[in-house]
């Protein structure tokens, strides 16, 4: 059950933050400039590449690498393909993950490793791995890490992760927003100097002034009724969210809200790319999770039994290109199944910034359910 009296009460919230996930979402906009800083710092804009890699390959462990490897894959385009290693291992634990390159990767090729640990053997015998192969090594992880060590002896670029002092308390949650913003910064940076993407340091500081805007409107001290992330959290109370994502920037924020409402708030949620989202979810929608289906029992003990679990669509929505959008027919579907629908759509502006924009009001969204729900 969702305590909706939390959100309007920041005192409570910052009581109930174990994790300093909402210090963490406010902060995204200043993780970007440290981070920007720390690439600049390691050398990231003297580089001179000979031309495009072949292929980027993105190793790391949890969500964070995942969600990663996602935005630069959509990023980057068809330029230059991008595919996440996925580790393999008998437990998540550091200690037991390994990585593998493919058996195609060579000279032609860059590595990037991402990690808010650091000190997994697997990811620096992957660098190891790179290094007799040929390929360039660039990684993101903490700083003093065992991972720096190795991505030295394989003559690669490493880059300090931009951390705050209150992270260093207990493990990060991979879906953590100052994690994403910290990984991703540094490895932007440098896919624009190999001309995959357009992210120069002005791009990155309009991304930061973006991230703070949505702090600005977000925040704990503003009100539910004016909150767009606290109404979607409150939305969100005892529902199964399916996420119904349209234009290129909001297929990996959809996806990255998923994996956070997930780990953050212990929630399910389908997520799928409009059009085709229609035909995937029209019997679901239909079915016994529609809003219409299993009415309210009336026998049923209302203190020590949940709601009927329901579905409610939420349509993230970036502007397409050329005008074309599903989203009336979307609406359609969704008011002829009597099914809730919650709306994002981010200001105008560069790729970047409404990616981020996205990103930082989902972000916020599935912190304060975590919070109010007491995940």
């Amino acid at each position: 059950m969702l305590d909706e009296s939390l959100l309007d009460t920041p005192e409570a919230l910052a009581e109930a933050d174990r994790r300093a996930l909402l210090r963490g979402a406010a902060e995204a906009g200043a993780r970007v400039r440290t981070a920007a800083r720390h690439a600049a710092e390691a050398g990231v804009h003297d580089l001179k590449p000979d031309g495009r890699p072949r292929a980027i390959l993105i190793a790391g462990p949890g969500a964070a690498a995942t969600c990663v490897a996602d935005l630069l894959g959509t990023l980057a385009g068809a330029s230059s393909p991008v595919t996440r290693l996925a580790p393999t291992g008998v437990a998540p634990a550091a200690g037991a993950l390994r990585w593998e390159l493919p058996g195609w990767a060579g000279s032609l090729d860059l590595l990037l490793i991402t990690t808010p640990d650091g000190t997994e053997p697997g990811l620096s015998l992957l660098a190891e791995q790179a290094y007799r192969r040929g390929c360039t090594v660039v990684a993101v992880a903490p700083t003093r890490s065992p991972l720096t060590e190795a991505v030295d002896g394989a003559h690669g670029l490493f880059v300090p992760m931009a951390t705050a002092p209150y992270e260093h308390d207990e493990p990060l949650a991979a879906s953590a927003p100052g994690v994403l913003w910290a990984l991703l910064t540094p490895l932007l940076a440098i896919l624009d100097r190999t001309g995959l993407l357009s992210a120069p340091p002005e791009a990155l500081e309009k991304v930061a002034d973006r991230l703070d805007q949505v702090a600005e409107r977000c925040g704990p001290a503003v009100a539910t009724y004016s909150n767009p992330a606290k109404t979607l959290a409150s939305e969100l109370a005892d529902s199964l969210p399916v996420i119904w994502t349209e234009g290129t920037s909001a297929g990996p924020a959809g996806r990255r809200f998923a994996a956070a409402l997930a780990e953050l708030a212990g929630r399910p949620a389908l997520v799928s790319e409009l059009p085709e989202a229609l035909a995937e979810h029209n019997a679901l929608l239909a079915g016994p999770l529609a809003a219409s289906a299993d009415p309210d029992d009336f026998f049923r003990d209302r203190v020590d039994e949940a709601p009927a679990l329901h579905a409610r669509v939420v349509l993230l929505r970036d502007r397409p290109m050329g005008g074309l959008t599903a989203a009336p027919t979307a609406r359609d579907l969704v008011l002829s199944h009597d099914t809730p629908i919650s709306e994002l759509e981010p200001e105008e502006g560069g790729e970047l910034e409404t990616l981020a924009e996205l990103i930082a009001m989902t972000d916020f969204a599935a912190v304060y359910l975590a919070l109010a729900s007491g995940a």
